[in-house]
């Protein structure tokens, strides 16, 4: 069976050339996909009884089941849990902000990448997802949370480490027949997969990219993410000064900021060595607690004292709002305590 919502609609216009029906189909059936959010075939009324009978039984329409909704007390963000159709769990984010409501998608079940301060990484990664469970996720909470105009590919697992279904995922939520949100409203967060920066800048999307950094110097970097054995910072920097100059697009650099361990004023100066003269932000973000892991968040005297340095030499910088700390909103953190309690 092939389920509709995995093809862009490109792939959907030779779908239905395949199985003998004329191209124009796809716009169709996008419409009813997309914008009228229907998934029963029967429900599609501009299309004949035959052709709704001939995809009945050759395809399908998937739909998340959300399995939990944590609303929390302190701001408007709220933590799914999804269902998908192989009983694995993943978690999505809705996140209200002044520009509009922003979705938080995973990418993975789990996560490979280990980085020491994130609780997707326990456990390792299980599987990668496919375009149509990372836009059923966006279509889920836009049709509980409200309309959904930005999102960030930010929640569990690794973008770059899932590299093709994510690009077909952009497609498909970028299309003007699909879910219509700009390439300037979607994000992709990396830990610094190389090649696949290079690759992605290639694309000439006007996707923004953000980078997990974290750390200024080799030695920290490697031991809170161990992708920096692999890809260390001179490689990585060459790969972001690549896409600056492909894009002309400004890159974003996260740098949680863990108390006693990346937050002192050593690290903001080498922070600035590091970025200084390039077209980048510095979004600083205070780390939510995860028990298993143990890392504290900076307290607020060392947060601005970051801020203040990193802005003083130059660079653009913001302080990430905590959400949803009352709720277990960072990622991997309701999906772990989920699975222990199954």
């Amino acid at each position: 069976m092939y389920n509709l919502k995995d093809m862009t609609l490109e792939e959907m216009e030779e779908f239905f050339v395949n199985i003998g029906e004329s191209r124009y189909r796809a716009k169709q059936i996008y419409k009813w996909i997309y914008d009228k959010k229907i998934t029963d075939f029967d429900e599609m009324t501009d299309i004949s009884k035959n052709l709704r009978s001939k995809l009945k039984e050759i395809a399908y329409i998937s739909q998340l089941k959300i399995e939990e909704r944590r609303v929390s007390e302190v701001d408007d963000t709220v933590k799914y849990l999804f269902l998908l159709e192989d009983n694995n769990i993943i978690e999505g984010v809705a996140i209200k902000y002044r520009f509009g409501n922003t979705a938080c998608v995973s990418t993975q079940v789990g996560c490979n990448m280990r980085c020491s301060f994130c609780a997707s990484a326990i456990g390792g990664k299980v599987r990668d997802l496919k375009a149509s469970e990372m836009v059923d996720q966006v279509i889920a909470i836009d049709g509980d949370y409200g309309k959904i105009s930005n999102i960030v590919l930010m929640g569990s697992g690794e973008p770059f480490d899932n590299y093709d279904e994510v690009m077909k995922f952009i497609k498909i939520v970028n299309n003007p027949y699909g879910l219509g949100i700009g390439g300037r409203h979607i994000t992709i967060s990396t830990c610094g997969i190389v090649p696949k920066i290079y690759k992605f800048a290639d694309e000439k999307l006007q996707v923004n990219l953000s980078i997990s950094l974290h750390a200024p110097n080799d030695e920290l970097r490697t031991q809170l993410m161990p992708i920096n054995k692999a890809y260390p910072l001179e490689e990585l920097m060459k790969a972001c000064k690549y896409y600056v100059e492909k894009t002309r697009r400004r890159i974003t650099f996260e740098y949680s900021l863990i108390e006693g361990v990346n937050d002192k004023k050593e690290h903001a100066y080498q922070l600035v060595d590091l970025l200084k003269g390039k077209l980048c932000h510095v979004n600083l973000i205070p780390i939510n607690y995860v028990k298993e892991i143990g890392f504290k968040k900076a307290n607020n005297e060392k947060v601005m004292m970051f801020k203040k340095i990193i802005e003083d030499a130059g660079i653009s910088c913001t302080v990430r709002r905590e959400l949803g700390s009352d709720i277990e909103a960072a990622c991997g953190q309701l999906r772990r305590k989920y699975l222990k309690e199954r």
